[in-house]
């Protein structure tokens, strides 16, 4: 089978590179075509475009950059063309994803979104696109499949591949490891974990950093994103006694005593590898405002959106100042009562994110789909 698969950001490439291994597993002829990164391309993917040339937060950032995208898909529409692929697999990336799936099936291709986006977030309306041009949606949190039920649209609730992910780490290296392999102090840590794109990265770090010198006995080592080089990071940390870490974001997270985490999937994998945490987000005000009309739920982190109370602390928007990334970093490291609930929350969160597999799952459903609907065509065909 030839897959075309679509990716648009790192914790895309991430979870398509786990469904591609998958894919091989259940398809010994699979053929990849993908736009996403890295990881993608270490499956044997044949990389089209990398996500750090697609990755653009914020309403009005995306309008600065529209004659950017507006090249990206149609070129993605004209290879996907070229390519005559079996499945067009859509990996979150709504923006580019919804419109991409709408093509994608007034030409003939069969469609399937992995990790769908969060319309139940934003944008409702937008489940008739799914209805009408995706074959099968395939969701990762527990209260979606209940979402779309309402809109009279199944889907498939497979589990959060984060699960796998946080599986296959099992055999991470101890504190002391991690410590000698980094040169670190014997001292506890704070994980500062800025983003993965440079405009995010640039805003959030700056401000993680002005909480630093609050705090004495402690070193605060960044996860750097593997995409954006060294030399872009220490542009913006000015002390050399600061450590980047590549490649040991859940290393680092084991050996921390807490993070400071921005908005988005790294929120989750912060929860399950048990590290207590503030979450911060700071957009473009305009981008921010807009924002604020049209989304409608109590929390921003995927965490406190699971569990559906304030879990662990988001500072948004004009509330992430350094005075308040004080405040609450100071709390969730010197209040033993609040470690404690939050761990216990850790631990109901990952119950209700079900059973590891989700990959593997997936896999096997898009598999079963595709023989399907080729016995079906083989049928009409023969009549």
């Amino acid at each position: 089978m030839r897959y075309y698969i679509i990716a648009g950001e790192a914790s895309g490439d991430l979870h398509a590179s786990n469904l591609m291994k998958a894919l091989k597993e259940h398809d010994s002829e699979a053929d990849f075509r993908c736009w996403g990164g890295d990881l993608m391309k270490e499956q044997g993917g044949e990389l089209v475009k990398h996500y750090r040339d697609l990755a653009f937060m914020g309403f009005m950032e995306v309008i600065l950059h529209l004659p950017t995208l507006l090249r990206n898909f149609s070129f993605c529409k004209q290879d996907i063309i070229r390519y005559k692929p079996d499945v067009v697999i859509l990996i979150d990336y709504p923006g580019f994803n919804l419109r991409l799936a709408k093509f994608a099936a007034t030409h003939g291709f069969r469609v399937c979104y992995y990790i769908s986006p969060q319309l139940w977030a934003w944008h409702a309306s937008r489940v008739k696109i799914l209805k009408r041009f995706v074959s099968r949606t395939f969701v990762i949190l527990p209260f979606e499949k209940e979402f779309y039920a309402r809109y009279d649209y199944p889907v498939d609730f497979v589990g959060h591949p984060l699960l796998d992910v946080i599986h296959e780490k099992q055999a991470l290296p101890s504190r002391n490891e991690f410590l000698q392999q980094n040169e670190l102090k014997d001292q506890p840590i704070v994980a500062l974990l800025p983003g993965s794109r440079k405009m995010e990265i640039e805003k959030m770090l700056r401000l993680m950093l002005a909480a630093i010198p609050s705090f004495k006995g402690y070193q605060f080592v960044v996860a750097a994103a593997p995409s954006v080089p060294a030399e872009f990071y220490r542009s913006i940390i000015l002390d050399p006694g600061i450590k980047l870490v590549f490649n040991q974001t859940y290393a680092l997270l084991k050996s921390s005593e807490a993070a400071l985490v921005t908005s988005g999937t790294a929120t989750l994998e912060t929860a399950l590898l048990g590290c207590p945490q503030v979450v911060c987000y700071k957009g473009n005000p305009l981008s921010y405002a807009i924002a604020r009309r049209i989304v409608h739920v109590n929390y921003i982190s995927l965490v406190n959106l699971i569990v559906q109370k304030p879990l662990v602390k988001e500072l948004i928007q004009n509330e992430l100042t350094k005075d308040n990334l004080v405040i609450e970093l100071k709390k969730i490291l010197g209040d033993t009562t609040m470690r404690k609930n939050i761990h216990q929350g850790y631990l109901d969160l990952r119950e209700l994110l079900g059973e590891s597999g989700a990959s593997d799952r997936t896999a096997r459903l898009i598999k079963q789909y595709l023989i399907e609907k080729k016995v079906n065509s083989d049928i009409n065909i023969s009549k």
